[in-house]
C-alpha cells in the first residue's frame, strides 16, 4: 500500500489550462509519485498476468466529483507508479473507489491510496 498526494487541479479533464502548462504539471506529479514509490520501496506481486491497482481517492473537500475524472486526473500518478516498478502501465487493471470518510485515512489536502495485487480477489 502507498499513499500519494492528491493530483493537481490542473490535471483534471475539466481544467481549462494550456496544454504546455498541463504537461508540466503532469510531468511533475508523475515524478513526485515515482519518487514516493521508490522511497517507500513499493513492490508488485510477481506475475505473468495483469496487476490489479486498487485506488481509493480521498478528496480534499466535500465537493462532488466524478470517479472517471479522478481516474483521468491520476493518470500521471499511475504512470509514476509504473515507472517506479519498472513496468508498462498497460499491465494495470484499475479498480477506483471514492471515500468521503474522515477517519484514520484522512489527510488534509486529500490523497490517493493505492494497493497492488495479483488478482481481483486479493484485497
Amino acid at each position: 500500500m502507498i499513499n500519494l498526494p492528491w493530483p493537481p487541479k490542473q490535471l483534471s479533464p475539466n481544467a481549462r489550462v494550456h496544454w504546455k502548462m498541463k504537461s508540466a504539471f503532469a510531468k511533475r506529479y508523475r515524478n513526485t509519485c515515482k519518487v514516493i514509490c521508490l522511497s517507500e520501496k513499493l513492490t508488485a506481486p510477481k506475475t505473468e498476468g495483469k496487476l490489479h491497482l486498487w485506488i481509493t481517492f480521498f478528496p480534499p473537500d466535500k465537493r462532488k466529483r466524478d470517479d472517471d475524472n479522478m481516474i483521468a486526473s491520476f493518470k500521471a500518478g499511475r504512470d509514476g507508479i509504473a515507472d517506479a516498478l519498472g513496468i508498462d502501465d498497460s499491465l494495470f487493471v484499475t479498480h477506483p473507489f471514492v471515500s468521503h470518510e474522515k477517519g484514520e485515512d484522512f489527510v488534509k489536502g486529500g490523497h490517493v491510496k493505492v494497493v497492488i495485487t495479483e488478482g481481483p480477489n486479493d484485497v
